[in-house]
């Protein structure tokens, strides 16, 4: 009997051990599913072009080992509430002035610009109008109810000699109360959703209005032939990819910057978008 129970002991204690030894294993398996997790990013975008870049990338980014989830916006407000409340890693939409406004506006926000993609170029478009020449007394222009956008066309209406700025008023931050001259008596509306301005620019056939060139392209107009002001290439408002400050040194993150920066990458969005998208690769700050 006392073999028995001896023997019995050896079996349980073998047991514990390889139980132990099991649970070791799976820890550490789950160590490395974790750190594989790492790998695997989502990144907010808005469909044009910035979806479109990332889709591009994505074979780029598995060579580095990382693994890339889009998901698609229609708007300037939810990719920046879903990266704050930790819903994607990192979004890919904004320019610095808008993000800058942003956090400014949200006290919960937080965000870190880890560098400029590209520069979308703003339009003024026109059904009436071909030429600045030809634009009336009283015409109304309608713009972005986004206040960051503001001093971008208002300066680009000065640098056309449409109007004149207050010279004390940095550009950046500019709005129409800013405006000292106005020749034309332009009217202007701010108060339509960036994604709505193809749709006044459809429906009304004789106002001037300043168009992203995300919905531009979305609309199917052609910038550099559609425009009648289009802004230079020499622009601030450079695109970025926006992350929360904690995770500004995500490798992965970066490694997604780097790819976006890359040759092949840069060459895509000159071939695939003719101007109305130019790319950088230098930094944004």
């Amino acid at each position: 009997m006392k073999k028995i129970w001896t023997s019995a002991i050896a079996l349980l204690f073998v047991l514990v051990l390889a139980a132990c030894g099991s649970s070791e294993e799976d820890s550490s398996s789950g160590e490395g599913s974790s750190e594989e997790g790492s790998k695997e990013i989502t990144v907010g975008a808005t469909s044009v072009p910035h979806a479109e870049v990332l889709e591009e990338a994505k074979p780029l980014l598995e060579e580095e080992g990382i693994t890339l989830n889009i998901e698609e916006y229609q708007d300037y407000i939810l990719p920046n509430q879903d990266l704050a409340e930790g819903r994607i890693d990192a979004n890919y939409f904004q320019t610095i002035p808008y993000m800058e406004l942003q956090e400014k506006d949200n006290d919960d926000y937080d965000f870190a610009n880890l560098g400029g993609i590209h520069i979308e170029p703003i339009g003024v478009y026109s059904q009436k109008y071909e030429n600045l020449e030809d634009i009336e007394d009283g015409t109304e222009f309608v713009m972005s109810r986004s206040v960051s956008t503001h001093g971008r066309v208002l300066t680009l209406l000065e640098k056309e000699g449409l109007i004149k700025l207050d010279e004390s008023v940095e550009k950046v931050d500019a709005t129409v109360n800013d405006i000292v001259e106005n020749p034309k008596n332009l009217q202007f509306d701010t108060g339509v959703d960036a994604a709505n301005l193809p749709e006044v620019y459809k429906k009304e056939e004789e106002v001037l209005v300043a168009i992203n060139t995300n919905y531009a392209i979305e609309a199917d107009l052609v910038p550099k032939e559609d425009a009648i002001i289009l802004e230079g290439t020499n622009s601030p408002y450079v695109n970025v990819i926006a992350a929360q400050s904690k995770d500004e040194g995500s490798e992965a993150l970066n490694t997604l910057v780097e790819v976006l920066r890359s040759e092949d990458i840069q060459t895509f969005i000159e071939e695939e978008y003719d101007g109305a998208v130019i790319p950088v690769s230098g930094d944004s700050e």
